[in-house]
């Protein structure tokens, strides 16, 4: 190699052009791994700037709702009713009111009237009535001024409702053992339920007719108390909820297998009572009773499905008809498995394998005479 000459690219050996390209490989990678750097930092900062925007949006929110829980100060209602201050107190006529944050006391006349409220205090005053109050405060403090005036003093009211009065107890409709019968023959011939299952479960006080002749299936909260109960009809399609069940905190369910003092480790949900026993049946026609305890739920909704409880729950089977409430109990039951209805619902099922239990039946009868 002469000395002073440039080193052309025709003249670099295979190894210098193997270094120089993967110097250019090295180069573009480099550059690839900084434009993506730059682009996750972009999308991180991004995503920053939408929470912060969604935070102070929350903010100003609860400082909204802060301000609507609060009542509207009293200094200030006395004020524009025409009292003045004098020392500790408002005076004017015959009042001598003290307030204390959102309580006030009238002390005038030798009394010692009082009360807790905006609304209380333009009552008061005024002698006027709630909606008369309402619109006073409307006048001097605007419309939200008194819709802030109307929400504390309905809170309070609410307050004291819910810590001095008891709500209604569920009552279960009146029994009419005379109307059994025919339930019982409903359940058995329409419904396709197996004598020993409808009796088992009359027994226990889970099934039993009323006076309209409806079946009455008891709803029991899952410490076995009882607070609803889910009616149908039998000589109609009458079917609902008895007024003041607690849909949220109770269920129809029963339980089998064979160790009764084992907890449950299965649990199958439907979608009514009858799909409950219809599904317990068609087990039971198949398997016999189950190995190991398991509770037959009948869940019409995801807002009632005691989703806790479940979680404990070994073996979870969703077994409803409807597609989208199953895929929807399968997501807040990870752990569930879906059965399969083969028919438009489980009763259907259930009535359609008796019967072709009744014909394999009536066959092997008619080939053993024939022998």
């Amino acid at each position: 190699m002469e000395e002073g000459r440039d080193l052309e690219v025709d003249e670099l050996s295979v190894e210098q052009l193997k270094a120089k390209a993967a110097d250019r490989d090295r180069a573009n990678q480099r550059k690839q791994e900084m434009e993506a750097t730059a682009k996750a930092l972009a999308l991180e900062n991004e995503q920053l700037r939408r929470q912060i925007a969604q935070l102070e949006q929350d903010n100003q929110q609860l400082q909204k709702l802060t301000e609507w829980s609060t009542d509207l100060a009293l200094d200030d209602v006395a004020w524009e009713l025409g009292l003045w201050r004098k020392g500790n107190e408002w005076v004017g006529g015959n009042h001598i009111i003290n307030i204390d944050a959102s309580q006030f006391t009238d002390f005038g006349n030798g009394s010692s009237l009082g009360g807790n409220s905006a609304i209380d205090l333009v009552k008061h005053v005024n002698q006027c009535n709630q909606t008369t109050a309402i619109a006073w405060l409307g006048e001097r403090f605007g419309e939200a001024g008194a819709q802030r005036g109307a929400i504390a003093h309905a809170q309070k009211v609410a307050d004291v409702i819910i810590q001095t009065e008891s709500a209604p107890q569920f009552t279960l409709p009146v029994e009419d053992k005379a109307n059994w019968s025919g339930v019982e023959h409903y359940l058995k011939q329409k419904r396709g339920i197996p004598s020993d299952c409808v009796q088992m479960l009359h027994n226990q006080g889970l099934v039993y007719a009323d006076s309209k002749a409806n079946v009455v299936f008891v709803m029991r909260d899952l410490d076995g108390k009882t607070k609803g109960a889910f009616l149908e009809g039998t000589a109609n399609k009458f079917s609902g909820y008895e007024l003041g069940t607690v849909r949220r905190d109770s269920w129809f369910y029963f339980t089998l297998g064979k160790k009764p003092s084992d907890k449950a480790s299965t649990a199958v949900l439907s979608s009514s009572p009858i799909d409950a026993i219809s599904v317990a049946m068609l087990e039971y026609q198949v398997k016999g009773i189950p190995e190991n305890r398991t509770v037959y739920i009948a869940v019409n909704d995801t807002s009632s499905l005691p989703v806790e409880r479940l979680r404990n729950v070994i073996h979870v089977q969703v077994a409803f008809s409807q597609p989208t409430v199953a895929r929807a109990v399968k997501e807040l039951l990870p752990q569930s498995k879906l059965l399969k209805c083969e028919s438009e619902d489980w009763n259907t099922q259930l009535i359609n394998f008796s019967h072709q239990l009744q014909q394999r039946y009536s066959q092997q009868n008619h080939e053993e005479l024939e022998l």
